[in-house]
């Protein structure tokens, strides 16, 4: 079973989840499940001009309020999730397990059953509260991986920046892929 879900929430970022759903695309031996909360919908318009279906075309999506999914139970499964961008409402009421709408649930469902949950997070400054948040998610078993770019690989544009940070979600994930230039290899 090769299944993944991809999660993409309010905070601003959509370059990367973009980044992150191309590499899928080009892989008909991955299955992707994606949602996308409706804050998501509007920053990805706003980001990128684009929609969901065009963003991932070959994903299975899901409707963020449809508690009915497969993904709201612990019996569909999934080698992993990533949120991304992660929003701290979203960081939030995944580590303190007080979900509200699809994404939420499917991250506490990740974190019960012990599989992988990666939270790319998007904000700054860190309130103490999205602190403790990070702290409680990451206590529970996620991976917290702050959108914090590298510049080692001197990116010549936001496009590259952006690849080479997906790349480096994909190691996490597991996943074999050239979008990255790997420190000490050229």
């Amino acid at each position: 079973m090769n299944r993944y879900v991809v999660a993409i929430t309010g905070a601003s970022g959509m370059i990367y989840a973009r980044e992150l759903l191309a590499y899928f695309a080009g892989r008909p031996d991955l299955e992707l499940h994606a949602v996308i909360s409706g804050a998501g919908e509007q920053v990805l318009g706003l980001e990128l001009g684009t929609t969901p279906a065009a963003l991932a075309p070959g994903a299975i999506w899901h409707r963020v309020d449809d508690f009915t999914s497969g993904l709201a139970s612990g019996s569909f499964r999934a080698r992993a999730m990533v949120v991304i961008p992660c929003s701290m409402g979203s960081l939030g009421a995944i580590a303190t397990g007080v979900g509200r709408n699809l994404i939420h649930r499917a991250g506490e469902v990740f974190l019960k059953e012990r599989r992988p949950l990666i939270l790319v997070v998007r904000e700054t400054p860190l309130s103490l509260i999205h602190l403790r948040n990070l702290a409680r998610a990451a206590e529970a078993g996620a991976t917290i991986f702050p959108a914090c770019p590298g510049f080692y690989h001197r990116p010549q544009n936001l496009d590259e920046l952006a690849r080479q940070f997906a790349g480096r979600v994909l190691d996490h994930l597991r996943l074999s892929h050239h979008l990255t230039r790997r420190w000490g290899e050229g």
